[in-house]
Formats: C-alpha cells, sequence, structure tokens
C-alpha cells in the first residue's frame, strides 16, 4: 500500500515512461525528471537491477550529470540482502530522485519487493521524494503490476498476468511500450479485473508525470492511453474461463499527447495547454 503522506508535506511526483525515451538530441523526459527532483540540486539515485546489461546505470548517470543534476550515485542490488544494507538505506535517503531502469520487472520486484528498500522508496515518496522509470521500472511504480501478457487489442480471460508492484500508488495500472508493442488488450483486460485502477498505456518516448495532486500530466513524443473504468456497468471477466473474449460495458478511453491532462479526483480528461496553442 502507498505511504501516508506525514501532515504538512506533500508526496513526489511519481514518473513512469513508456521505454526509449530520447537520451540523445531531445531529452525533455529526463530534463523534467531532473527538474522536479530539484533541478540542479537535484541528488539522484539510479537502481539499474531491472537490467543485466552492465552498461545501464552507467549511461542514466552520465546523462543525468550531463542534465546538470548535483549528484547521482548507482545503485544495483544483486540479492535480498542487498536491500537490508545500512548505507544503501542511507544513501536512498539522501536522494531528492530515484530512477528505475527498464528491463524486467519480475527481476526487481523479487529482488526488492517486502525488504526495507521497497519500504523506504515508499516513505520517501511519501514526505516529497521524486521516484521514475522507464520501461520495466515504469510498470513497478504501482501496487497493481502488470507481469507478462499476450500482444492484440482483443480483452481475453487470462491474456494477462498481475503480480505486486512496487505500491507508490494504488490509483493505476501502468503499461508501456504501448502502441509499439500491441498492448491495448492486456491493460484492458487487466482493467476488467481491477476496474477501480485507472489504465495508463504509455507509448516510448512518452511520459505521465503524475504529480503530487494526482493531476497526469504527459511529455514526449508520443501519446498516453487512459482507460477509465469508474463506470463500468457489466464485465463478464468473473464468468468466464481463460482464453474466452471479455464483455465490459461502460470503460472510457482517452488518448493525450503532450499538454493533455488527467484529473484522477474528478476523472475528467482535459485538452489544456493544446486547446489553449489552438485559441
Amino acid at each position: 500500500m502507498p505511504s501516508k503522506v506525514p501532515d504538512g508535506q506533500t508526496r513526489g511526483w511519481i514518473i513512469p515512461i513508456g521505454g526509449a525515451e530520447n537520451k540523445e538530441n531531445d531529452r525533455r523526459i529526463l530534463e523534467r525528471f531532473v527538474a522536479a527532483s530539484g533541478g540542479e540540486d537535484a541528488d539522484i539515485v539510479v537502481i539499474p537491477t531491472a537490467s543485466r546489461m552492465h552498461e545501464t546505470g552507467p549511461r542514466y548517470e552520465q546523462i543525468f550529470r550531463d542534465i546538470g543534476a548535483a549528484r547521482v550515485a548507482v545503485m544495483d542490488f544483486d540479492t535480498r540482502r542487498d536491500c537490508q544494507e545500512a548505507g544503501r538505506l542511507k544513501r536512498i535517503e539522501e536522494a531528492t530522485g530515484i530512477f528505475f531502469t527498464g528491463g524486467n520487472q519480475l527481476r526487481l520486484t523479487t529482488l526488492l519487493g517486502g525488504t526495507p528498500v521497497a519500504k523506504l522508496i515508499r516513505i520517501q515518496n511519501a514526505r516529497g521524494v521524486t521516484v521514475g522509470g522507464t520501461s520495466a521500472g515504469a510498470s513497478i511504480l504501482s501496487e497493481h503490476m502488470i507481469a507478462s501478457g499476450d500482444e492484440g487489442s482483443a480483452m481475453i480471460a487470462g491474456s494477462v498476468r498481475l503480480a505486486p508492484g512496487l505500491g507508490l500508488t494504488n490509483r493505476f495500472i501502468i503499461d508501456q511500450h504501448f502502441r509499439q508493442r500491441d498492448r491495448l488488450g492486456r491493460l484492458l483486460t487487466a482493467l476488467a479485473y481491477n476496474p477501480f485502477a485507472v489504465g495508463i498505456g504509455l507509448d516510448e518516448d512518452t511520459a505521465a508525470f503524475i504529480g503530487p495532486d494526482e493531476t497526469v500530466e504527459i511529455e514526449g513524443s508520443g501519446g498516453v492511453t487512459i482507460v477509465d473504468g469508474s463506470q463500468v456497468s457489466f464485465s463478464s471477466i468473473g464468468q468466464i474461463a481463460d482464453g474466452q473474449a471479455v464483455c465490459v460495458l461502460g470503460l472510457q478511453v482517452h488518448v493525450l499527447v503532450a499538454g493533455a491532462t488527467f484529473n484522477m479526483h474528478t476523472r475528467v480528461a482535459s485538452a489544456g495547454a493544446l486547446l489553449q496553442a489552438k485559441e
């Protein structure tokens, strides 16, 4: 469960990125992550545990230094015992921004889930620390995590497998590489199992900046598909066997791009800056 925000404090930004974000000539997503983490005073911890490529952590470390963060450290976890080390916990307590790289989200959750590090990251986000991640690092941010699933647009019972995520929020189910890997069906099916949540499907090089007031702002070159199940009037998911098509009535779907917003409290999507630019 998300940690409670202490009295007088404000929850930090939660920033899932759809993967393949621009790291070279137009780094607006990563630049905004640094800005949300304190700008020139940003102290960022990069966690590359999801990736098995040794260069992943150092690459993001260099990018964040080039953008202008004051301090950047790479902190990998190879065992669950690593997640109990006092020195690592102290370093996370000092950070103003925490960033999870891509890779395999189940590697992240099996190593970090239920450990002091996972608990501390939730606590720090509730205290105002920005937490973001790309690809697999985006999926793990929510309480309900898509672990794997079938490609395609069809809603099929059993076509998606959910697992516990990091638990910064229980309001969203996040999917990534969304349109590039044709993942609409698995996000819709995940929402059929849990219509309480809002589905966020992130295209590559696109991010959802989820603010302390739970307003979602879009950044990047692609789109974000928002699936709202709050008005669902019927779902057949509890009546059918795996492999059968699902019937769901009342889902709302919005496709947002940079400048548009979605308000979690009112469940209203807005063209935002896009409408102002047109006028």
